[in-house]
């Protein structure tokens, strides 16, 4: 029922609701700007009086899971079969989830938020060296390890149960653990719908908002007139850049896309990092870094109980709630590129190195704009910060040489990020009404991504853009106790995973020779190098009879078994109604020859003399990296046993 339903392309039940659902919202923003922006403040206001402590407790938790997760003996898991590589190079893959995640926030707050700080410190004397140390200590904490974790957690669920358990790769499959195959019935339906309307209102939202950012700019830089119908011109193009960027895939357009941002982002830093006070940006960073971990666990629990204040529910359960809101897109598109990882490097890869640039970025542009203010007296930029926070960063680019060529950056850079949000926002939809499937028609991607535009320009005319990003983070509280559950059923799973390793290491009785003749003939099989016919002969003569022979018997002790060929794989399957079930299979994989091979004209094949094939086994968890190339149909019987043997340890020990 479940494989019927994964084998189409397009899951009508969530495409057409959420479509419908959204039009509904859209309209209702449109036709009653001002009720909706009430109800979903009243909403949100609600959530932060009674829910502040729910949203720090639940990231505090997120947060110690992942990094227990990642330096545990978990994180050498991979997110994938144990035979499979990564698909992406680590530059690229950095690229990618940096764009998804944080790119176009670092450009408007990384002046900003610092400087907004500097000016109202949440305790500190405002105009001081402490409100200097509060404000990059407060900034740090916001876009540091917790944000970064939120994104985490999301993408590493998916990926796990995904690509190691082969299911959907879409938000239904993180209540796997919870509810079992009732994910491919309303129950994974309705989470999926969430997890569309959440994304589109998400990337919309944030379009609607970088188009005034964009338009600030350019009116600031050239003089261009700032007004509604500039801004929706300047959403159309870029949502026809994305369209050619989803349209070309994942591979292409968005990769390359995000790689020319990075690029991008490292030079516009390092000029920064030079052309202002290099030595003091520099050990700033240190000590702000240091400032941030010897805080971390007192600003995580600070709900400020005693001293109340607007202050944290304006920022931190803000952020808090927007992390947790963008999670399904981010998470999502992050697991999607992720595949072949293990868990340490996705840990280190998305917790780590994002959360040290983001810090240093956030020294650089931010200690920069304080420096500025508090030392040399540029008033301007502060009150620039206060009345028109989208411009700041080019008031902020004013004081430095080569303004004009930093600024063409800035813009560029603001532009790409938006591009990038835009397609893979659309690419993670699609995905979402898809079966988690990325082979989808073309018109499928373009109509999310014209859908996002439309959705965009429409509320950005009507003054619904406030009331749905209100609405997108009141979504969190939701998302957060599904996530919370989905954690409890990833870490099961895992320590599942530690059992069946434990198993696969269990000392088993030696069975006999791999061969029936001697050791000569075990020697002469090792050192030659086999092509492609040999190791599939082998594979038809020797291996498939002794799978007939292990079916037969266990068929005898009443036992299902069956024989499957398929991707170039035969293997015995033995299924265990809800348990997990056995699979011992033999494949044929090709490798490049060492140089020490000896030159055997007879055991190579002709159209590629510098390969050679093995005959690998692959369990259920993927290939097990030994070859069985030559064994007797007795050593390939006793082998299965062996496996056999280590599985029923393995559902002893899960029991």
């Amino acid at each position: 029922m479940a494989l019927t339903r994964i084998d189409q392309h397009l899951n009508r039940p969530v495409f057409y609701l959420s479509s419908l659902l959204i039009l509904l919202l859209v309209l209702f923003a449109l036709i009653a700007p001002q009720t909706a922006n009430t109800l979903f403040t009243d909403l949100q206001s609600v959530i932060i009086t009674n829910g502040s402590w729910f949203y720090v407790v639940s990231v505090a938790i997120i947060l110690l899971t992942v990094i227990y997760i990642g330096f545990s003996s978990f994180g050498e898991i991979r997110l994938g079969p144990d035979h499979c590589k990564p698909d992406f190079s680590f530059p690229s893959w950095l690229s990618m989830l940096f764009a998804a995640g944080m790119g176009i926030g670092l450009m408007f707050f990384g002046v900003a938020e610092p400087v907004m700080h500097f000016l109202s410190p949440p305790t500190a004397t405002e105009g001081t060296i402490e409100a200097v140390r509060e404000a990059m200590k407060m900034t740090f904490f916001h876009w540091g390890l917790h944000a970064w974790a939120i994104y985490a957690v999301v993408g590493l669920i998916l990926a796990y149960f995904s690509f190691r358990l082969n299911l959907p790769l879409t938000l239904r499959s993180a209540l796997y653990p919870m509810i079992g195959d009732r994910i491919y019935g309303w129950a994974g339906h309705t989470v999926d719908i969430f997890a569309v309307v959440s994304t589109v209102f998400g990337i919309a939202t944030s379009l609607g908002l970088g188009a005034a950012q964009i338009n600030s700019g350019l009116s600031y830089l050239f003089g261009l007139e700032e007004s509604i119908p500039v801004q929706i011109y300047l959403m159309i193009g870029i949502i026809a850049i994305a369209i050619v960027s989803v349209a070309t895939g994942l591979d292409k357009g968005i990769r390359r896309l995000s790689e020319l941002n990075m690029i991008l982002a490292i030079a516009l830093l390092l000029f920064i990092l030079i052309l202002g006070p290099t030595v003091f940006l520099l050990a700033a960073y240190v000590q702000n870094t240091g400032a941030y971990l010897s805080d971390i666990v007192r600003n995580t629990f600070n709900l400020f109980a005693y001293d109340k204040t607007d202050w944290i529910g304006g920022w931190t359960i803000f952020y808090w709630g927007w992390w947790l809101a963008w999670a399904p897109f981010v998470g999502l598109f992050i697991a999607r590129i992720s595949r072949g990882r293990t868990i340490r490097e996705f840990i280190i890869g998305v917790l780590v190195i994002p959360t040290a640039f983001t810090l240093f970025w956030m020294t650089v542009f931010g200690n920069s704009a304080i420096d500025l203010i508090y030392t040399q007296g540029v008033d301007k930029l502060g009150e620039m910060v206060s009345t028109n926070a989208p411009v700041a960063l080019f008031v902020f680019l004013e004081n430095f040489p080569f303004q004009g060529f930093l600024s063409f950056i800035a813009t560029l850079m603001v532009i790409v990020f938006f591009v990038t949000s835009c397609d893979s926002g659309a690419m993670v939809v699609d995905m979402l009404c898809s079966h988690g499937r990325n082979d989808t028609p073309v018109w499928q991607r373009i109509y999310w991504a014209v859908g996002v535009g439309l959705v965009s320009a429409i509320l950005l005319t009507a003054g619904g853009l406030n009331a749905l990003q209100t609405m997108t983070i009141a979504t969190a509280l939701p998302f957060s106790i599904i996530l919370l559950l989905s954690l409890v059923g990833l870490v099961k799973a895992l320590r599942i995973e530690t059992h069946k390793k434990a198993s696969l290491a269990m000392n088993l009785h030696p069975h006999p020779s791999t061969t029936d003749s001697g050791w000569e003939k075990r020697l002469s099989t090792i050192i030659q190098f086999p092509n492609k016919t040999a190791v599939t002969q082998f594979i038809a003569t020797n291996v498939q009879p002794a799978m007939d022979k292990v079916s037969l018997e266990l068929s005898n002790n009443q036992v299902e078994s069956q024989l499957i060929n398929k991707s170039g794989m035969l293997s015995l399957n033995v299924q265990y109604g809800g348990e997990h079930s056995f699979v011992y299979g033999v494949k044929c994989e090709k490798y490049l020859q060492p140089s020490f091979s000896p030159d055997n004209e007879e055991s190579l094949e002709s159209s590629d003399e510098h390969t050679y094939y093995r005959a690998e086994v692959h369990l259920a968890e993927g290939g097990q990296d030994y070859d069985i190339m030559g064994w007797s149909k007795q050593a390939v019987i006793n082998d299965m046993i062996d496996q056999y043997h280590k599985h029923q340890h393995f559902l002893h020990l899960v029991r």
